[in-house]
């Protein structure tokens, strides 16, 4: 793993920290960009839940990329980065219930985020490619990285950790915290306004 990449890697779970208080500091929300950013941010949640329902807590390493199975199952049958998906949702929920700087904020956290998850897949598929190596190059061409597909991933009979709703949830409880103190703040400041 490079320096860089490495570096991307374990502080993944920070980065959003100046964007959050930057969109609550300069918030014009209104009731209407509350409900929709918090239907997008459900809608996030739901990929990340589903994704870590299978994959589990190895998603929440902050040391080096890795994973005991090469999930083909559940929302990976259908994009091969959930997790990444939901939280650049969650983002852009965020961002749209705020409405700070609108849209400027918002596009520049996309594009922040985008490289950011850029970088740490690349590091993620050079190791799946070399741990799984034509499994993997299969799953590849039929999956896409980012962009759901709307045909599930037939799995050709790989190991697969059963889905695990209750261990999904426990994986995400610092996420679902960390939301809902989000939203709550967003919706204090909009009251106080």
């Amino acid at each position: 793993m490079s320096v860089i990449a490495e570096k991307i890697f374990k502080l993944r779970s920070y980065t959003p920290l100046p964007f959050i208080v930057l969109m609550l500091i300069f918030q014009k929300a209104s009731i209407e960009s509350i409900i929709i950013g918090f239907v997008v941010i459900i809608i996030g949640e739901y990929f990340r839940l589903w994704g870590v329902s299978y994959a589990g807590s190895e998603t929440r390493t902050t040391g080096n990329v890795g994973g005991t199975f090469l999930v083909v199952s559940g929302a990976y049958a259908f994009v091969r980065n959930p997790l990444y998906i939901g939280n650049m949702l969650m983002y852009i929920g965020v961002g749209i219930m705020s409405m700070a700087l609108f849209p400027y904020l918002l596009i520049i956290a996309i594009i922040f985020f985008f490289f950011q998850y850029t970088v740490i897949i690349n590091e993620e598929e050079t190791f799946l490619h070399t741990k799984y190596g034509k499994s993997y190059e299969n799953y590849c061409d039929a999956v896409p990285k980012l962009i759901p597909n709307r045909k599930r991933y037939l799995n050709p009979g790989l190991d697969q950790p059963p889905l695990n709703i209750k261990a999904g949830l426990r994986s995400e409880k610092r996420t679902l915290q960390a939301v809902t103190i989000i939203v709550i703040l967003i919706i204090i400041r909009y009251i106080s306004i």
